[in-house]
């Protein structure tokens, strides 16, 4: 009788499935898609499609509390340092590294420039900020750093930014550029031997703070300040 149940509530599950498939419009996906939905709606106990699907853009950063280092102190950092200016926050796998700290000289040297754009530059490692300090300490390059060092050895931002490396207890390359509502409008990740660009970040912010500040407008590839911008519209289509 409990396996009939059990089975039965299997069914129900699958045939729920199908029919949210359905409202969702992916019926035209290959076949093989639609069995990763299966997999995944069966074998997650949470039976949450939508997070398979969701992505992070347009959303709001989860609540967290964290301790940065910065210019030789300690300080709380949280999800409400980053409302009202724009923040990026900068994930990096370990300190006393290699790739990681030319990138965070690159971002040092450029953050009076981020600042002039009123932007505040989170560097964030799943190590603690005692180990930000002792790095910051010994080494000319991190020297150099005046923004946040923020310590995640919980995990929990790694988590929050769906950037963990689980297996290894660290943090994918991602970059989240996030606006003055809380809310992300850019990421991105890039593979553990592929170092970031502080200038082609410094215009992906600008590209961002300038849609953010004219609505109907988009920027084009490779906009930089001063370039036209495009307003979509039906007249538009297909002369581009």
């Amino acid at each position: 009788e409990l396996s009939l149940t059990i089975i039965k509530s299997g069914m129900i599950e699958i045939l729920n499935l199908f029919f949210r498939l359905f409202l969702l419009k992916t019926t035209v996906l290959p076949i093989f898609k639609i069995f990763v939905f299966l997999f995944y709606n069966i074998s997650n106990p949470r039976n949450e499609l939508e997070e398979f699907i969701m992505s992070l853009i347009n959303t709001e950063i989860k609540p967290f509390t964290a301790t940065a280092y910065q210019n030789g102190e300690f300080k709380d950092i949280s999800e409400q340092n980053f409302q009202g200016q724009w923040s990026v926050v900068f994930f990096y796998p370990a300190d006393f590294t290699f790739v990681c700290p030319t990138e965070l000289g690159d971002l040092a040297d450029n953050y009076a420039e981020f600042q002039k754009m009123g932007v505040e530059i989170y560097s964030v490692s799943t190590d603690t900020h005692f180990t930000h300090k002792a790095w910051h300490d010994s080494s000319d390059e991190i020297k150099k750093i005046q923004y946040p060092m923020i310590g995640d050895p919980t995990w929990t931002l790694a988590k929050n930014f769906e950037v963990l490396i689980e297996a290894e207890g660290l943090a994918d390359r991602g970059t989240f550029v996030i606006d003055p509502e809380g809310k992300i409008q850019i990421i991105e990740v890039n593979a553990g031997g592929v170092g970031r660009d502080a200038q082609e970040l410094l215009r992906k912010v600008k590209a961002a703070q300038y849609v953010h500040a004219h609505p109907g407008e988009v920027c084009p590839a490779k906009w930089k300040e001063g370039d036209a911008t495009l307003a979509p519209s039906i007249d538009l289509i297909g002369k581009i």
